[in-house]
């Protein structure tokens, strides 16, 4: 039996994190159904847990449920239960996820490999608020507010007659989708080091400027389950309290991180120099062409100023917008060079192939630049 916990670990602040920590607590007092969508080990599980935690069925059970887990047979008796004798291994009444969902909450956790033929028995307890278990005639009233999730694209299993209308539509009253870890890289630090503290027994663990730049710069597929596990995993492979990335074996890291490290060389956040405004650039313009003889390309400025810089301007600095400027520069010089060749691009700029791909997604550059 898995029973949920109701502990909070959304950990975030960034703008994503923020809006849907708002909308968990704006939907926590509400007995309406509620759909949770998002990519494998995006925290659907831990979305769920807050929405109850909050609610004022908190006292009450939270019941977890696999939809995918369980063989389509044995389904329905883990949800309505079922009565002795009822089939071949009944030997004794059992109680069903529902009921022991009681004036609590039931998560119905990938309800998108929920089968067809119980699709339709479901839509009749939410619409009911009865189950009747299996060998039995005996209707049980329940009052349960049921949260359900998926990482399929449940309207599109509509259209294709793989999901009921209906039922999603019931399930579907107000829908929560998780944004992936890549679309919340501002968070990947403040959760690196709270799965440090988790997992680190006592350990005061933290990470290298090179390791934390690694950490930003994957794109984690497996979201923030990937990085709970791999965290974990270094903290057991790594005696040291400074965690150094580039010390492990590759078998014992994500296949993309693992090649990111092989292939690529990123400066140390410590050879990050502060970045310049454009009102600095303009003044190092002049003088630079007068010692070159020559135009200065904006690339160069930048890179010449950063490495000279004493003192920033009063008003600040862009520092992320002048970075992505000249990152987003730089692969289009790689691209133009390598006649748009992304491979050969990857190696001038010393970046994995993988990597590179992801960087033109993130600025929207074609490779035929």
């Amino acid at each position: 039996m898995k029973r949920l916990t109701s502990q909070s670990l959304f950990i975030g602040t960034s703008d994503e994190a923020i809006k849907l920590v708002r909308l968990i607590s704006l939907c926590a007092d509400s007995d309406a159904s509620i759909l949770i969508q998002g990519e494998t080990g995006s925290g659907k599980e831990v979305v769920c847990g807050e929405l109850h935690r909050q609610s004022p069925r908190s006292s009450n059970n939270l019941v977890g449920i696999n939809c995918a887990a369980i063989p389509a047979q044995l389904l329905e008796s883990e949800l309505f239960g079922h009565k002795k004798g009822a089939f071949s291994g009944a030997i004794a009444d059992r109680v069903g996820r529902f009921q022991l969902a009681d004036k609590g909450t039931l998560f119905l956790d990938e309800i998108g490999d929920m089968p067809l033929e119980l699709q339709v028995k479901m839509l009749r307890v939410l619409e009911e608020r009865v189950v009747t278990p299996v060998g039995s005639t005996a209707e049980v009233p329940i009052d349960v507010r049921v949260v359900s999730a998926t990482h399929q694209d449940l309207s599109a299993m509509v259209e294709r007659k793989e999901f009921r209308e209906d039922l999603y539509y019931r399930l579907n009253v107000i829908p929560i989708a998780i944004p992936p870890l890549r679309e919340r890289q501002a968070d990947i630090g403040e959760l690196c080091h709270h799965f440090a503290a988790l997992h680190g027994s006592g350990r005061n663990v933290s990470f290298t400027p090179r390791t934390m730049d690694y950490l930003l710069r994957y794109a984690w597929p497996g979201n923030v389950r990937e990085l709970s596990n791999l965290i974990k995993r270094l903290l057991v492979l790594a005696p040291q309290d400074e965690i150094e990335l580039s010390e492990f074996p590759e078998a014992y890291l994500p296949t993309g991180l693992a090649e990111s490290i092989k292939a690529d060389q990123p400066l140390s956040h410590e050879e990050f120099k502060p970045e310049i405004n454009s009102t600095l650039l303009a003044q190092f313009e002049q003088s630079n062409d007068a010692e070159l003889g020559r135009p200065v390309s904006e690339v160069e400025r930048i890179i010449r100023l950063s490495n000279s810089i004493e003192r920033l301007p009063s008003e600040g600095v862009a520092t992320k917008s002048l970075l992505s400027d000249l990152e987003s520069n730089l692969i289009r010089a790689a691209l133009a060079q390598s006649d748009g060749n992304v491979s050969k691009a990857a190696k001038l700029l010393q970046l994995g192939r993988t990597t590179l791909i992801q960087k033109l997604e993130k600025y929207k550059i074609s490779a035929s630049v």
